[in-house]
């Protein structure tokens, strides 16, 4: 009968969201031709599904660690390859976790050959968290911050990080929660289209990002040694400025950023740093897709004109992070990474980067799979992010590793 097919998650069922996990199945006929499905409802009804094709082994048993996959959503040895290769039905959902107080649950079925998928011979659940033990998630509305602190369980004192996300605004939480699950006290801080923060702001202030940097250093649980930030995409450009600008920054980590001060005019005390020049005439929107590519709208980046918009990290006695998608089809991000490395080398500054080959814009926790186009919420078009299954899924990996290895030896 069929109960005698077991699924098993190893080494347990329920793991935090970045943990890799074993996925094992036994009581299978020697050889027998299995099809693997994962499914993933998200919060907004969405389904999400990765199968892949598989023979059982001698004893009839398969091990995704050890099987290779002959087909599918992927093929050959991916232990993990049923979660990264998760996509939606509809095209352009980018899967995101919006409330990190309930996982992510992901059924692992069994069917029968390699066909119809007619007979499911067994199933189990992974629960996939985004906040650890203990962690506490604590909402912050004080002075002007929008913003979520987590603490890992303990007195500490734990290294303390500020994460932000791109433009398309919002508070977003579930790589700040599952930073804090593995040991840093994190602050998710929003500042822009949230609230009452407006969705394309005139400008920015860097006193915001102040207030956010000395609420974090007064919190008794955050070490003193000096504060972390890491930025993605907009939110990158906005690391290093605090990096550069702001007391207290030990570490900055740029995630598909660039060197400059992009789109919106930041406002220092006494000085404003303009966006870089852009043209969005230089849109290209494809015929067939409608996706818009925003590649070509920034200005040359080597022209002088554009030096103003430069951010001076060579001012700043941070630690450098540089991460970036040689795919990222949204904006130039390895370019303009290279360009700032050299300009901080020059100057003998300390700084680490990696471009990874096929990986696109969106670098994000492990596990969450690639997403190639999805909504812009601020701009209300189908923007390309590139990237692509396999090598996207191992930069986030390798990505993640480095992060906070980096943050762990400089704060």
């Amino acid at each position: 009968s069929w109960m005698a097919v077991q699924v098993t998650v190893l080494p347990s069922p329920r793991c935090l969201f970045d943990d890799p996990v074993q996925i094992r199945v036994e009581g299978l006929l020697p050889q027998q031709a299995v099809t693997l499905r994962a499914s993933l409802v998200d919060e907004s009804g969405e389904l999400f599904q990765a199968h892949a094709r598989y023979r059982a082994g001698s004893s009839g048993e398969l091990d995704l660690s050890r099987s290779p996959a002959l087909g599918g959503s992927y093929s050959g040895v991916e232990p993990m390859g049923l979660l990264w290769s998760l996509k939606s039905k509809a095209p352009y959902k980018r899967l995101a976790k919006r409330n990190v107080l309930t996982p992510f649950c992901v059924d692992f079925e069994v069917y029968e050959g390699h066909g119809d998928m007619s007979r499911l011979l067994g199933k189990c659940t992974n629960e996939r968290w985004f906040l650890g033990e203990g962690v506490k998630r604590i909402s912050v509305r004080e002075g002007r911050l929008k913003a979520t602190l987590f603490l890992p369980p303990g007195s500490g004192p734990f290294p303390g990080l500020i994460d932000l996300y791109g433009s398309g605004g919002g508070l977003v939480e579930y790589r700040a929660s599952l930073l804090a699950s593995r040991g840093f006290v994190t602050l998710a801080l929003a500042y822009m289209a949230f609230e009452d923060l407006p969705a394309m702001p005139e400008i920015l202030e860097l006193g915001y990002f102040e207030e956010a940097v000395n609420f974090l250093r007064k919190q008794q649980q955050v070490k003193d040694t000096g504060i972390g930030v890491l930025g993605l995409s907009k939110g990158a450009d906005l690391a290093l400025s605090m990096a550069t600008f702001l007391p207290g920054i030990k570490a900055a980590v740029s995630i598909s950023g660039i060197g400059f001060n992009s789109f919106i005019p930041l406002r220092g005390d006494g000085f404003t740093v303009p966006p870089h020049p852009y043209d969005l005439g230089r849109i290209k929107t494809s015929d067939e897709s409608g996706l818009v590519d925003f590649s070509d709208v920034l200005d040359d980046h080597r022209d002088p004109a554009t030096w103003d918009c430069h951010i001076p990290m060579e001012r700043s006695s941070a630690k450098f992070l540089f991460l970036s998608g040689l795919d990222d089809t949204n904006w130039k991000s390895d370019l303009c990474c290279r360009d700032a490395v050299q300009r901080l080398q020059r100057y003998g500054r300390e700084v680490e980067f990696c471009s990874y080959p096929g990986a696109g814009h969106l670098l994000e926790p492990p596990y969450l799979p690639l997403c190639q186009a999805s909504i812009h919420k601020v701009l209300g078009v189908f923007v390309s992010w590139g990237g692509q299954w396999r090598e996207h899924a191992k930069a986030q990996e390798d990505a993640w590793r480095r992060i906070q290895a980096f943050f762990w030896q400089h704060l």
